[in-house]
This record gives structure tokens, C-alpha cells and sequence, in this order.
């Protein structure tokens, strides 16, 4: 394998041409050794810092105002909470964009380099660096219409007037895979005339011009400037669609891969620690392109086919497409995983789904998302048609119909059965903070914003989720307190490792059944998951389990323990769950 400045410069040069690539390379390398020189001084303590995650690492997923309490920077009160609250069962957090934006939650970024004053400064983000492993958003395939940068553009100031992507509106662009059902392109007025720009997501989120050398190298250097600010895992947001070539999908074009290669040999030389993960909201053969070879592109992807398969999983009670799919789940390398998540900030996205169910199943879970008080988003086809992009809901609720007459006892199972599946599969787990505490809908904020990812964007008040947490009969309060007796389980076993080895066991439909086998051979793990609301009783022979050789197993999650002899005989409740590790 090339050292990785050499992947640097022929990532560039299948871009941009020699010349160029070398331009860029020297441009970069004083900031690349600033960086790495920094990194390694003997003032710094980074023997906390560990190029791969192991089965301690499991990751929250939040807003940087997400706990909000008066006269306090909500990144203060965030850190304080998760160090009171959480921070023995987790090591990790990703901040959603916590920049100055203008729409879309944070997503359309004014300043990529300073954080929002509403939410506070980098001190408060550095104190989380200083105890967690932190996720920085890289939103860096647009930015918000109102940035310094695009309204140097629409003034005609170089070198901004290259930053942007502007076409003829009579050019056709039928053939752009599109996320949304806005326009392809804006019209602004500008200096220079009217022009039509490339705006992939809506008319506030303006795409950049990587075409453009000079963007590049800022881009380059606004991830080394994460770093310095403590960036241990950069996510490189809706990556998939930053190089356009017109006539073409403009999607995973092979210079986008290019680009996430040169970025990631630019941190494997300054800063070999700090990970790459890419979001890609795309079916999962697609998906799993941007781990590269194994060693040149992305550390992690997100897992986008485990959130609606698994929703279809326990609304079916049927876990045959669930197993057939995760028996093809494998990582290229000891180098790379996937970031598994059941819920995130977005809505589910359904294209994942697309070569795995037929489209009568995808239909069934937009029927029952509506049932269940959600909405849906949609994108246009080159057709013109549109077609369901994404499930509006929180989890939950997804997978429980507020309107049900079932105890909520039942629900809570039936939920944690599905975040049991998530912090048990090979992959680091990403866990959303609604469903950390089993937020339901939260409609009235629909109504407010007038969009639909607002039903799964509620901020807390401090004092009103502390006291549900210590309210014992409280929603929150049960699944908050079962949750983190799977993560204690979790984080305390090594198969529970990203990359241990994983074999799906086929028992019963109804039973998501695998085993996790550490990366030494020194633990195994029989997890079944009951996906159904009938008790399985299960005879299992413990070579098919893949658990031959042990006298006895333990639930990690509640104790119990079980002989194995001649079989494994137990019963699984409804909605149950038993991490079964054997014992010689």
C-alpha cells in the first residue's frame, strides 16, 4: 500500500491533474505538519486516543441545545447531564451541527468555524473533547445561502465566484437522483446577472464547487481545524453527492470517492486517530462503497439499512429478511466498521430498503407510520413521480401505535428488544437521545416549524427530564433504566467488539438469533432477540448455536444462568432478550 502522502497526491491527481495535485499538496503539507506536530508534542495526553473503537464505544447522538436550562450555555448543560446522567455507559458523543446556520436545524451553516453563541463557545465544546470521544458534522457538501462565502459569489469576488455550481436552466437534468422534491436549482440575482445554482436539498442549502481547486484545500483545512479543536470522529454529511458532472446520476461519482480517499490520507498523516464516517442515504450496496478498499476511504458508514429493516422485523414478527441481510454484513478490514443507529435526527429513510423487501412491505411501513401519528417526506424521481424518501416518527412510536390498547409495559419491550438488536451487532452503536429516554411524537412542534423532521427534534428542559428520570412510574425512567443495563452489558463483554466475528443462527422466525465470538477467541455470545409477542420455547443444540463446547451460558443482561448438556432448553418472553456468553 502507498504511504499516505503518495495516496494523497494520486487521489488529487485522478481529480485534478498532476500539476494541480501537486499545487494542492504543497499548499497543504505546512498545515498537515502543524497539525501532527501539535498532536504528538509530550504536553499532549493522547494515549487515551485509539485509532479503532472497541466494544466501549457507544456513541450519543444529540443537538448541542438538547438540554436547555436558563442562564446556561446549552453545551454546558449537555456536558453536565451526560457526565451526571450517562457518561458511565457511554464514551462517546456526536454534536449535530453546532455552527451559526439558518434552516434546517443546523444543517445549512453560516460559519463552518465558530460555534453558535446561542448554544456557547469551543471551551464548552473542548470540555467535551476532554472526556469523550466526540463526533464533529463535516456539513461540508453545502452551505447556508446567507454565508460569508456564497454572498461574496452573488457579488462576483474571487475567488467565491468559483465556489458555487451555477447551469442553464434549460440543461437537462432528469437524470440527477434527487432526495427531495425541491428543485435542482435556485435562481439568484447576482453581480453578474441572474444565475441558476445547484441547490440539492432546498434553496437555503447551496451545494459547493469541488470542481474548484481553492475550495478543496479550504475544505481540507477546516477538517485539520476540527481536529485541533478535538474532533476524534469526523462525519462527512451527505458526501455521496459532492461532485456533479452533468448527464450523470451526480451521485457516488467515482471523483467523490476521490476526494474522501485524499481526505482521509491527509489524516492518516496528521492525525491517524481521528475517523472518518460517511452518511449516505442510499440503498446499502451503495452504502457499504464508501469503506474503499478497506484501508483508503472511510473508518465507518452509517448503517442505513438497520433502522427500517428492523422496524419491518418486529412489525412482521418476522426476522427472515433481518437475518438473511445481516448474514452479508461484513467490514473489508480490522480498519473499518459500521456505525449502526436505529433512530438519528432524520426521519427512517426507506431507500435503504430498495433490492432487500418488494415495495409492498416499503408501502406497509409508510401505512403504518401514518397509523402511528408520523408523517412522511418524499423525493421526485426523473419521472417526475414522487415516492416516499423517509419516515417522520421517533422510534417508539414507530414501532408502537400510541393508539394501541396494550399495556405500555409491553411497548417498553418491544422497544428495548429493538435496541438490544442495535448494541449487539457487529458495529459501533449510535443511540439518539430520544430514544435513550422513549420520547414519543411530538406533533406540536410540526405544527410550529411546518416540517416534518420537527417530530423528532424536541429539546428537553433539564428539569422536566431530570425529574421523569427520577420519577420511577415515568416513561423515561423505565427505558432510560433498562437501557443502561444493556449498555453495561454491552461495554462489559468483548465480543462485543466492532469487528468480532458475528454467524446468524437460524431457530425461529420469530428470533433474531446470532453469535458474537471476541477477536481472541476468549468470549462467546449467544444473543437472541424474541421479535414476536408470543413466549418462544427453544430446544437448541449447542454446536447449531454455536456454543458446542460450553457446560453452562449466562444472561449478561439479567444473570440467569442455563445448562447446556445435550441442548440449551429456555423460553423467551415476548419482546425478550438474553445475551447468553458461554461458560466451558
Amino acid at each position: 500500500m502507498l504511504p499516505p502522502v503518495e495516496r494523497l497526491r494520486a487521489s488529487l491527481t485522478s481529480v485534478y491533474g498532476s500539476a494541480t495535485a501537486e499545487h494542492i499538496v504543497q499548499t497543504l503539507f505546512p498545515r498537515i505538519e502543524e497539525v501532527r506536530t501539535s498532536r504528538s508534542s509530550p504536553q499532549k495526553t493522547l494515549d487515551a486516543l485509539r485509532p479503532m473503537p472497541d466494544e466501549r464505544d457507544v456513541i450519543l447522538i444529540t443537538y448541542g441545545d438538547q438540554i436547555q436550562e436558563p442562564d446556561t450555555p446549552p453545551l454546558q448543560s449537555l456536558y453536565e447531564l451526560i457526565s451526571e446522567r450517562i457518561g458511565d455507559v457511554i464514551n462517546g458523543v456526536h454534536i449535530l451541527p453546532f455552527y451559526p446556520y439558518t434552516s434546517d436545524d443546523g444543517f445549512s451553516v453560516v460559519d463552518y468555524r465558530q460555534v453558535n453563541p446561542a448554544l456557547g463557545t469551543w471551551e464548552d465544546v473542548r470540555r467535551l473533547t476532554g472526556r469523550y470521544r466526540v463526533m464533529f458534522d463535516a456539513v461540508i457538501n453545502h452551505i447556508s445561502a446567507s454565508s460569508a462565502w456564497f454572498q461574496a459569489f452573488l457579488r462576483g469576488e474571487p475567488p467565491y465566484d468559483e465556489y458555487f455550481i451555477t447551469v442553464d436552466p434549460s440543461v437537462d437534468l432528469s437524470a440527477v437522483v434527487r432526495p427531495r422534491t425541491s428543485p435542482v436549482l435556485t435562481a439568484f440575482d447576482t453581480a453578474n446577472g441572474r444565475k441558476h445554482v445547484w441547490t440539492t436539498f432546498s434553496d437555503d442549502q447551496i451545494d459547493l464547487n469541488y470542481a474548484s481547486p481553492a475550495l478543496l484545500v479550504e475544505i481540507m483545512d477546516l477538517l485539520l481545524f476540527y481536529v485541533e479543536q478535538g474532533a476524534q470522529l469526523i462525519r462527512l454529511d451527505a458526501i455521496g453527492f459532492m461532485w456533479k458532472e452533468i448527464g450523470s446520476s451526480c451521485i457516488h461519482l467515482p471523483q467523490a470517492h476521490a476526494l474522501i480517499q485524499a481526505m482521509r490520507a491527509m489524516l492518516d498523516l496528521a492525525a491517524p486517530d481521528v475517523l472518518l464516517v460517511t452518511e449516505t442515504n442510499v440503498p446499502h450496496r451503495e452504502n457499504i462503497s464508501y469503506f474503499g478498499d478497506g484501508v483508503n476511504e472511510a473508518q465507518m458508514v452509517y448503517n442505513f439499512t438497520l433502522p427500517p429493516l428492523t422496524l419491518h422485523t418486529f412489525h412482521t414478527q418476522d426476522a427472515t429478511a433481518l437475518s438473511a441481510w445481516a448474514a452479508t454484513l461484513a467490514a473489508p478490514s480490522a480498519q473499518t466498521t459500521f456505525f449502526n443507529f436505529m433512530a438519528s435526527h432524520d426521519g427512517v429513510g426507506v431507500r435503504p430498503l430498495e433490492g432487500i423487501l418488494q415495495q409492498s412491505a416499503i408501502d406497509d411501513l409508510v401505512e403504518r407510520t401514518l397509523r402511528h401519528g408520523g408523517l412522511v417526506n418524499y423525493r421526485t424521481n426523473p419521472d417526475g413521480s414522487r415516492v416516499p424518501y423517509e419516515l417522520n416518527i421517533v422510534y417508539f412510536d414507530a414501532l408502537n401505535d400510541p393508539a394501541a390498547d396494550e399495556p405500555i409495559s409491553v411497548q417498553i419491550d418491544r422497544f428495548l428488544a429493538s435496541q438490544a438488536i442495535l448494541l449487539s451487532l457487529a458495529g459501533v452503536p449510535g443511540i439518539y437521545a430520544h430514544s435513550l429516554f422513549g420520547s414519543r411524537n411530538w406533533r406540536e412542534g410540526v405544527t410550529q416549524t411546518g416540517h416534518n423532521r420537527t417530530i423528532n427534534r424536541r429539546k428537553f428542559l433539564r428539569s422536566e427530564l431530570e425529574a421523569a428520570l427520577d420519577h420511577h412510574e415515568s416513561l423515561p425512567h423505565q427505558v432510560f433504566t433498562r437501557y443502561r443495563q444493556l449498555l453495561a452489558a454491552r461495554t462489559g463483554d468483548r465480543a462485543f467488539h466492532p469487528n468480532a466475528a458475528q454467524e446468524i443462527v437460524h431457530l425461529d422466525p420469530a428470533i433474531f438469533s446470532f453469535v458474537r465470538t471476541a477477536t481472541d477467541g476468549g468470549s462467546r455470545v449467544l444473543c437472541l432477540h424474541n421479535v414476536s409477542a408470543r413466549a418462544m420455547h427453544l430446544k437448541i443444540a449447542p454446536k447449531e448455536a454455536g456454543i458446542d463446547g460450553a457446560a453452562s451460558v449466562v444472561d449478561l443482561i439479567g444473570g440467569a444462568a442455563f445448562r447446556c448438556d445435550a441442548a440449551l432448553e429456555l423460553t423467551v418472553p415476548p419482546y425478550g432478550v438474553f445475551w447468553l456468553r458461554a461458560t466451558p
